[in-house]
């Protein structure tokens, strides 16, 4: 027996030694290098699964060797087992006969293997010991002197049957799982595959042992996965839904997976390797991706409606349509809008073949310092082109179409997209959508969202371009109602301004209703007009003209101020009805049920200047207070009543009368100019009034210096100045005498005035106004009342006037060769530049006008003008 150890030895327990190497069986650390064979065995050995025990049966069928396995499992120390009968120890009193006869059989020298029940003995304090199965193997021996013996293997039969269940389950879950699964070795290297694997990348599952990564991905993805598998093995940090891409041999296209990964360890803790589990997530990372395509294209399409169209201006919708696409679309892209388009043709924009002229209007790169060609050339910005007619991109142009250009510019440019801006059927220009090398390329889904995105800016251009007509129509149409250069007015020094409205966000300025005018009145008296149409467009530019030109006709009239607003007032109410001027007097009969929606409403300020008297009369409808500046005075605002803004009816309107001194300066002005968004009304009025601070300075300056000091309060609305400088007919050139009712009177007039003209030295005009200053006094006598005047002004013009108390208006008349009168106010329409006559609060006045003489005009000879009426 001296074979087998007199003690149980601790070498028969391998997690008692010190053990330690690699699955390739290396040296222990410290451990002295040798025969791979014979080094330790590392931890997690087969033993330390099965749980093997072992002791020794001497001669005389006692046990005498215990090993440490055997007191674990038996749960028997080794002084109490040595020398018992294991028969009578552990088995049952029912098994024991037998048990005695296998006994016997063994020490004959015959091996055995079989399943024996066992009960661990009762302990000292009387409990029962434990039950249990396990498998033995007994192997006959003799001892040194020859006697025979015996040497026990002993498993715990639950250990092996749970072993048995782990292996089952473990194949079961390797080999059918529907998933790719793998376990990688310490060297990296495949040490099985499951069915799953073999069936995507091919052979049988054995055919990839030994493998690496190397071997299924390319080289660059292999090299990403080798370094995480590596820190998988060195952190024990599980890696979750790592993306893996490659290629399937005999498939196109390459795969995605998804692969989960762990580090597996043995039942002792030692590292074994790496469980690979990898999923295809080939048609999901496509539906993300087609997802995210479609959640990018919604974004764009939602910018593209937030961005595009907010300027009303062609090559501003253009860049706005590039600046939504790049770089979130594309890399490249320009815009070519129709030549014709740009200039205002009505026509057509584009020729059926798809050849006409364009303008790049807009150019955007992702690519610093690409160019973008299109013709084979380079198309700069700005320069006028046109493409081919077998050109792909003259092709879409014709037809309406999109169409796909392929790589230009040198293989910068991967495929273009030529997209035509289609709006109301009508081609406006070519869209075009270019990525470079690189870049995904485009796909039906993004042919789609460029059509759509050309058709959105295309809708924009041609609204801008619509507008742009519209603009320039009534803006030709404003400008051609505003007085034609400086306007002239006798004593009075005119300056004016009228500027347009601009908008902060960039549009176009609108037009506006803002007009003024100066009207040239009998008497060297001057109109002086400003008003305001409220809102904008070409409706207002039109309700403006019609009042414009209903206030010259009015004024004209030598209507009162307040009459002519009342009138105005009548007018207006009708402008915007389908009635027009007839709705306006269908409207003053009633008054109070006039629609405010069918008519237009406007501000006005009416004032008639007398450069004799330097008396302005003035009446109001609505409008801001005129502003005046006296000599060495601050500038005030006139207490002018307000009144109801034309179109509104039923309110009278007062007139004011205010005298005038030498030197001061008269301020008209619309809101546009005192009021914006930013600033209110009471604050851009008392800015304007303290802008006045030297009126002295000539007109012009004073205009610009106003402007100039307000421009931060100029905003969408249009703006209107009228200022005039108040310069009085000097009495030396007035003339003026009381005649009384009597015959005498005629011949009195004519003396005074061949000595009026004589003094202003006026002798060609001396004939000619005797003989008509005899007409009008002789019809004063013959049709008036009251007192006969006679008035001589002398200024741009020569005019003379005849007043008197009658009522009666003269009417000029056609008299027959057999009359002996009515040839009179023939004869001074035929020898006056004008004539006229006019009401006035005591009677009425006529009079006639003569241009003063300057070598260039030629007077008509009175004497021939006589003998012409006859």
């Amino acid at each position: 027996m001296s074979e087998i150890p007199a003690k149980a030895t601790e070498s028969e327990d391998p997690s008692d030694g010190a053990m330690a190497g690699s699955a390739g069986g290396g040296a222990a650390d410290g451990a002295p290098s040798g025969d791979a064979m014979w080094q330790s065995s590392p931890p997690g050995s087969m033993y330390d699964y099965i749980k093997v025990a072992s002791f020794s049966i001497g001669p005389d069928g006692h046990v005498d060797q215990w090993s440490l396995r055997a007191e674990r499992l038996f749960g028997i120390p080794a002084e109490r087992a040595v020398g018992m009968d294991p028969i009578e120890a552990f088995v049952d009193p029912d098994l024991r006969e037998h048990g005695q006869r296998k006994m016997a059989e063994i020490l004959d020298g015959r091996e055995w293997t079989g399943v024996v029940p066992f009960r661990i003995p009762d302990d000292e304090d009387g409990r029962r010991g434990e039950e249990g199965l396990a498998e033995v193997y007994v192997m006959p021996t003799t001892t040194v002197e020859g006697d025979r013996a015996a040497v026990c293997t002993v498993v715990d039969v639950r250990t092996l049957r749970r072993i048995e269940t782990d292996l089952a389950a473990s194949q079961a879950i390797f080999g059918q799982s529907p998933f790719g699964f793998l376990l990688i070795d310490t060297d990296l290297k495949v040490r099985r595959a499951n069915e799953r694997f073999a069936s995507i990348f091919g052979g049988s599952p054995d055919d990839h042992r030994g493998r690496g990564v190397h071997d299924y991905l390319p080289r660059g993805e292999a090299e990403r996965v080798t370094a995480t598998l590596r820190r998988v093995l060195e952190n024990g940090q599980s890696i979750t839904d790592m993306h893996v891409s490659g290629f399937v041999p005999g498939t196109d296209g390459r795969r995605h997976w998804s692969v989960n990964l762990y580090r597996v360890h043995s039942g002792s803790g030692r590292t074994i390797g790496i469980a690979w589990l990898g999923t295809d997530i080939t048609a999901r990372r496509d539906a993300a991706r087609e997802a995210a395509a479609a959640r990018r294209n919604l974004a764009l399409l939602n910018e593209a409606g937030a961005r595009i169209g907010n300027s009303l201006d062609l090559e501003t919708t253009a860049r706005e349509l590039l600046d939504v696409v790049v770089p979130g679309f594309c890399d490249l892209a320009t815009v070519d809008l129709y030549q014709g388009l740009l200039v205002g043709d009505e026509t057509p924009p584009g020729l059926a073949d798809g050849s006409a002229e364009l303008r790049r209007v807009a150019f955007a790169s992702a690519v610093s310092g690409a160019p973008f060609g299109g013709t084979g050339a380079h198309v700069e910005l700005g320069a006028v082109h046109h493409y081919p007619f077998n050109s792909p991109r003259a092709d879409a142009l014709r037809t309406a179409r999109p169409t796909t250009v392929p790589g230009e510019d040198g293989g910068l440019v991967q495929t273009t997209l030529a997209v035509p801006m289609v709006a109301q059927d009508t081609v406006v220009g070519l869209a075009q959508f270019a990525r470079t090398k690189g870049s995904e390329p485009f796909g039906q889904r993004d042919r789609d969202l460029a059509v759509e995105l050309a058709a959105r800016a295309a809708v924009c251009i041609d609204n801008a371009r619509l507008y742009r007509r519209e603009h320039e129509r009534a803006l030709i149409l404003q400008r051609s109602l505003l007085p034609p250069g400086d306007p002239e007015a006798s004593g009075l020094d005119i300056a004016c301004r009228y500027l347009p409205g601009s908008a902060a966000t960039g549009r176009p300025s609108e037009v506006g209703g803002d007009w003024f005018d100066v009207i040239e009145l009998p008497g060297h008296r001057t109109a002086l007009v400003v008003g305001d149409v409220m809102g904008r467009g070409l409706r207002a530019a039109v309700a403006m003209g019609e009042l414009r030109t209903a206030v010259r006709t009015l004024a004209l009239l030598d209507l009162e101020p307040a009459e002519v607003l009342s009138q105005l007032d009548e007018i207006a109410r009708g402008l915007g009805a389908p009635g027009g001027v007839q709705q306006a007097t269908r409207a003053a009969r009633r008054p109070r049920e006039a629609d405010l929606s069918e008519v237009y409403l406007a501000t006005c300020i009416y004032a008639v200047y007398d450069a004799v008297t330097r008396r302005c009369t003035f009446a109001n409808a609505g409008h801001l207070p005129p502003v005046l500046v006296e000599p060495g005075e601050s500038a005030l605002m006139l207490d002018v009543p307000p009144g109801m803004p034309l179109g509104v009816g039923g309110e009278p309107f007062e007139e004011v009368e205010v005298e005038l001194p030498e030197g001061a300066l008269l301020a008209l002005y619309t809101d546009g100019l005192v009021e914006s968004r930013d600033h209110p009304l009471d604050e851009g009025l008392q800015a304007f009034v303290g802008a006045l601070t030297d009126p002295s300075r000539p007109l012009e300056d004073v205009c610009d210096h106003i402007l100039n000091t307000l421009g931060s309060h100029h905003g969408e609305d249009d703006i209107a100045l009228l200022m005039a400088r108040v310069q009085g007919l000097p009495a030396e050139s007035v003339g003026d005498w009381a005649l009384p009712r009597e015959p005498r009177s005629v011949g009195r007039a004519r003396e005074y005035a061949r000595a009026q003209l004589t003094a202003w030295d006026l002798e060609p005009l001396i004939d000619t106004t005797e003989l008509l200053v005899s007409e009008l006094v002789t019809n004063a006598l013959r049709y008036g009342e009251g007192e006969i005047r006679l008035r001589l002004l002398l200024d741009r013009t020569l005019v003379c006037e005849v007043w008197d108390s009658g009522l009666v208006q003269p009417r000029r008349r056609r008299a027959r060769d057999t009359d002996e009168g009515g040839r009179g106010l023939q004869l001074v329409g035929l020898l006056s530049a004008a004539w006229g006559s006019r009401r006035t609060p005591r009677g009425k006045t006529v009079w006639f006008e003569l241009p003063l003489p300057d070598g260039e005009n030629d007077l008509i000879d009175p004497a021939e003008a006589l003998l012409s009426l006859f």
